[in-house]
C-alpha cells in the first residue's frame, strides 16, 4: 500500500509546510514580546496550531522514513519587528506562508488524511490572519483566496 510521502511532489510539499510551520511557530515566539496582553491568548492559541501541525508533520515525515526538515536557530523578518503593529505584520506573513504551503499540499496529494490536515491549516491561516491584519493594520483584513499570493 502506497504511503502518503511515496510521491516526490507530495514529500516535496510537506517538507516546504514543515518548514514553514517551524518558522510560524519561531515567529509567534518573537510577537509575543511586542503584543499586548489582549493578544496574548490569541497568540498562544495560535502557536500551539502551528506546534501541533508541526509535530504531525514530524511524525508523518518519520512513519515514512523521511528526514524532517529541522527548524533553524532564527528566521529573518521581512521588516524589523520593534512594536505590537510590527509584531502581528510578521504573524500575518506567518500565516501567510503557512496557507500557501499547506495549499501546496492540498494540490498534490490524494490521501484523505493530509487533505483533512490541508484544509484545516489553510482555514486556521485564514482566520487567525484576519485578527493580526486588523493589529498590524493591514487591508484588507480577509484573505481573498486564503494560500495565494
Amino acid at each position: 500500500m502506497a504511503g502518503p510521502l511515496d510521491d516526490s511532489d507530495t514529500r516535496t510539499a510537506v517538507t516546504a509546510a514543515l518548514g514553514a510551520e517551524h518558522a510560524a511557530v519561531w515567529s509567534c515566539g518573537l510577537a509575543s514580546a511586542y503584543l499586548a496582553p489582549g493578544d496574548q491568548g490569541a497568540l498562544s492559541e495560535a502557536a500551539l496550531a502551528h506546534r501541533e501541525r508541526r509535530d504531525a508533520l514530524v511524525a508523518l515525515c518519520e512513519a515514512a522514513g523521511v528526514a524532517p526538515v529541522p527548524a533553524a536557530a532564527a528566521y529573518a523578518t521581512p521588516r524589523p519587528v520593534d512594536d505590537a503593529a510590527s509584531a502581528a505584520a510578521l504573524l500575518v506573513v506567518a500565516e501567510d506562508d503557512t496557507a500557501v504551503a499547506w495549499r501546496a499540499v492540498l494540490e498534490r496529494t490524494d490521501d484523505a488524511g493530509l487533505r483533512r490536515s490541508g484544509v484545516t491549516a489553510v482555514v486556521s491561516a485564514a482566520t487567525v490572519g484576519v485578527r493580526w491584519r486588523q493589529r498590524a493594520g493591514t487591508e484588507p483584513v480577509v484573505s481573498v483566496f486564503p494560500g495565494t499570493r
